[in-house]
């Protein structure tokens, strides 16, 4: 469907019967989606997943309350019923302010390039990725007993109107590849996970970059099988650039979401222009990356996406919003109204999120540290959003013994305080690096990425069974 020849006649009418019995706001969104997914196990493609979703969604916001209808019919039809169903929510019979005449289409299609349009790829040449990674994790010694490897595009076309005037049109491709592989040597069993993807096309990923990715996740998993049960106690951890940003991500990052400040259900509400982290910390969310994965030009409410400071050599500095707490708090939405799709209300969702990249060199940050930890990886965890805090498991992990990294380390788990150990951080290296992830919240998944340099905590409590 060409989004770009839409109605906006339709649009304009289905928003004026959305606020025919009262309310503030009153946005329209329209969405045309084809994804394809393929999974390599056990040397077979065992599930592809894919298909066109297109539907639209109409929204009514009233005071503090929220209506939301939504449609698989992208007509006259479909969306005057979604727009019925969210005017006779309102109690009141009085109509909502007049409709904005829609305004010329925003788009910035060239915010991330797309080299090889995925779409214009066949299948089984996408399966050849699949099948080389496969090959280069089985190939990494005798003891892989497992691999998992998937690849997977999406093109995803919104168009976006609301009762302010806005009229907006982000198109979003999405490529990503992923590989997971279990090592076993006797009663060891051992994991590694590995992945690489962005908003852009299928030049993301060549054979070699497959073979790669599929290659360090094997390394993982057998690296991890001369491990030895972790120490328990505290001490120095550093954490590793890329997936060492899912804590961050974790255990900072939700807390800094605008709902859980509304709801008082954040470590950081009111804590604006206070010290949260110790002075060599900066961070950001940043979802007009250029071609990162959790970037696209503008969020699923139509507002640019941007780079947003949230602290700021230690001090907090800013939070995270969507439209519907940036007007309950009287700020601006920073562009992280976020949804899964057209089923799915807009939420304040992170982007990518990051601590800045410090001056020091990765190496010199393990050479400083007489005897700690070193988290390459994270794991699962959980998280208290309104204490800040939480207990992570590490995927791998080694011990710093003399400034160097000696024995690999399993069942290691980090707990701590978000505030504390932001904190305590007292060096931070250069080598910033993403990784890719799926964010959950409140039944909702989006891309998000997680990242940062290598950094290290002065002291923190790791639990173990050593």
């Amino acid at each position: 469907m060409d989004l770009a020849s839409f109605d906006a006649g339709l649009l304009r009418a289905a928003l004026r019967r959305a606020l025919g019995r009262g309310g503030d706001f009153a946005e329209v969104y329209v969405e045309d989606r084809d994804s394809l997914g393929l999974r390599l196990e056990d040397g077979r493609i065992e599930a592809t997943s894919g298909g066109r979703e297109l539907g639209a969604a109409v929204r009514l916001l009233a005071g503090e309350h929220t209506f939301y209808a939504y449609s698989d019919a992208v007509d006259e039809a479909g969306l005057f019923a979604a727009a019925d169903a969210v005017a006779a929510a309102v109690r009141s019979g009085d109509g909502g302010p007049a409709v904005v005449d829609l305004g010329a289409v925003r788009s910035d299609r060239g915010r991330h390039p797309v080299a090889i349009p995925p779409e214009s790829v066949a299948v089984a040449r996408k399966a050849l990725l699949v099948r080389a990674g496969d090959e280069a994790a089985r190939s990494a010694g005798a003891e892989i007993v497992q691999v998992t490897v998937g690849y997977g595009d999406t093109r995803q076309r919104v168009l976006i109107a609301n009762s302010l005037g806005d009229l907006v049109l982000d198109d979003r491709t999405r490529t990503r590849f992923t590989a997971q592989v279990v090592a076993r040597r006797g009663d060891v069993i051992q994991t590694g996970h590995e992945t690489v993807g962005g908003s852009a096309g299928f030049e993301l990923v060549d054979e070699e970059i497959a073979r790669g990715v599929a290659a360090t996740a094997a390394g993982k998993a057998i690296a991890m099988l001369d491990s030895r049960p972790a120490p328990i106690g505290a001490m120095p951890v550093v954490l590793a650039n890329g997936f060492g940003g899912t804590l961050f991500h974790e255990a900072c990052g939700h807390g800094l979401e605008a709902d859980a400040i509304a709801k008082g259900a954040s470590i950081y509400a009111g804590k604006l222009g206070e010290v949260v982290a110790a002075p060599i910390v900066s961070a950001y969310d940043d979802g007009s990356l250029t071609n990162g994965w959790g970037s696209q030009a503008f969020d699923d409410e139509g507002v640019p996406t941007q780079k947003t400071l949230v602290i700021e050599e230690g001090r907090l500095t800013g939070y995270l919003y969507d439209r519907l707490r940036a007007r309950e708090a009287g700020a601006a939405p920073t562009g992280n109204g976020r949804r899964q799709s057209f089923r799915h209300v807009p939420i304040p969702r992170m982007t990518t999120t990051y601590i800045a990249p410090g001056d020091a060199l990765a190496a010199d940050v393990i050479a400083a540290t007489p005897k700690g930890f070193y988290a390459k990886s994270l794991a699962g965890g959980q998280v208290e959003p309104a204490s800040g805090n939480f207990v992570f498991g590490v995927a791998e992990g080694y011990l710093i013994e003399g400034g160097r990294l000696t024995t690999p380390l399993r069942g290691a788990t980090l707990v701590g305080n978000g505030i504390d150990i932001l904190m305590k951080i007292d060096m931070i290296a250069g080598d910033f690096e993403v990784k890719t992830g799926i964010c959950g919240k409140d039944g909702q998944g989006v891309p998000v990425g997680t990242g940062q340099s290598t950094l290290r905590i002065a002291e923190m409590t790791v639990g173990g069974t050593g």
